[in-house]
């Protein structure tokens, strides 16, 4: 393995791979010499493997875009600084990388690097990086990439065999699949998904089996996305992560039809709103009355992001036949996840609000005004919280 204090200097701003692009081995080798580094600052993404842990806030300061995962215990700790811009705004934020590690595929016989698993931010990092450290992992699915790597963008390769971690959402509850039925009748024939990430997209995805000429344009591909192209629903997808089990690995080990993608291509506003009936599917934390949403923080404490949500929402709405939906449980516990005040911030504000739907309804805000979207969002609350929720609007 390398020694990281010959290529990191002190203050250094150092970017990594995300979710099961991590580079695991060399992230690892990072932290245990971080003492030696002088004070380093390091951006975090979706974390799998669960590698960074707060005593390695020792000598790191960590920046993140989301709380998600194991990253709630450096937010929880005070240790880990949130970045609150929307996602397509990150290839600027790395751009200012001084080190990148990177996980890569073995190169074929055009000297191609596969990105494997993301490009998302990382095309934007190595671009301006010092020096990029490629791990390059030959149990890592060569995915078709707008962008390939080749020699002059590495400076430092460590060959490894190992397995990739594997993410993968449970099994979705009866509340769930009432969601998703619901969801899934709003969806035409023909329509081009983005999906977000957690266990309601992935059940809204799974309820489209019966749907027919789907195309994918989104920013996370997954186990379910799988299942709707092996049963011909959908033909092709572009995307910029690509996170799930040992089968979607497979899956898109030398495919065509999956194309992983920069965020400059997939979180263009143009190119999303000129999509043929972009159907935006989202879920939230919490919403209120008036369609205001928060994907950000419950019960104070970082565990979501801004992330896309609103950027997708927005495009579903210019799109011709499009529809921008958020899809929730009614709610968390004993708690109601339609409020008439939200606890955290803003995430996306209610001039963007489009589709609710829970298992209770489906409320479509578009075109209404206050007073009645009250009316629709209530109808789709928990029957156990309406009227508190009345007496408080």
């Amino acid at each position: 393995m390398i020694d990281f204090s010959e290529l990191i200097r002190p203050g250094d701003f150092v970017v990594w791979g995300q979710a099961c692009a991590e580079p695991v081995p060399l992230v690892e080798q990072l932290l245990s010499q971080r003492a030696e580094l002088g004070g380093i600052t390091c951006f975090i993404g979706i974390p799998v493997a669960g590698t960074v842990r707060p005593e390695h806030a020792d000598h790191i300061r960590f920046v993140s875009y989301c709380g998600t995962g194991t990253n709630r215990h450096l937010a929880a700790a005070g240790l880990l600084d949130i970045y609150p811009g929307a996602y397509s705004t990150l290839p600027q934020f790395v751009s200012r990388a001084d080190v990148v590690l990177v996980q890569c595929t073995p190169a074929d016989e055009a000297g191609r690097y596969s990105l494997g698993l993301a490009d998302d931010y990382l095309s934007a990092a190595i671009d301006s990086a010092r020096v990029v450290v490629a791990e390059v992992n030959d149990q890592l699915p060569f995915s078709t990439c707008a962008r390939y790597l080749t020699d002059a963008d590495i400076d430092v390769v460590v060959h490894t065999s190992r397995s990739v971690p594997e993410n993968v959402f449970a099994a979705p509850t009866a509340d769930l699949h009432a969601i998703a039925g619901l969801a899934a009748e709003l969806i035409p024939d023909g329509a081009t998904l983005q999906f977000g990430i957690g266990a309601v997209p992935e059940a809204v995805l799974g309820a489209l089996t019966k749907h027919r000429d789907l195309g994918i344009h989104s920013g996370i591909f997954t186990d379910a996305a799988v299942g709707l192209m092996e049963g011909g629903v959908v033909a092709k997808a572009v995307t910029t992560l690509l996170m799930g089990s040992a089968r979607l690995f497979d899956f898109v080990d030398h495919n065509p039809n999956v194309c992983l993608c920069p965020i400059s291509y997939t979180h263009d506003p143009e190119r999303l709103a000129g999509q043929h009936k972009f159907v935006a599917i989202n879920s939230a934390i919490e919403v209120d009355l008036t369609g205001q949403i928060n994907a950000e923080t419950a019960g104070g404490r970082y565990v979501g992001a801004v992330g896309g949500g609103g950027e997708f929402l927005r495009a579903a709405h210019r799109s011709v036949g499009g529809i921008p939906i958020v899809a929730l449980p009614s709610t968390a516990g004993q708690q109601s996840r339609i409020v008439s005040r939200l606890s955290g911030p803003v995430t996306t504000a209610r001039a963007d609000a489009g589709v609710f739907v829970t298992e209770f309804g489906v409320a479509d805000l578009r075109g209404l005004t206050l007073g009645q979207r009250r009316e629709r969002m209530l109808a789709i609350a928990h029957p156990n919280h309406r009227d508190a929720l009345q007496e408080n609007a």
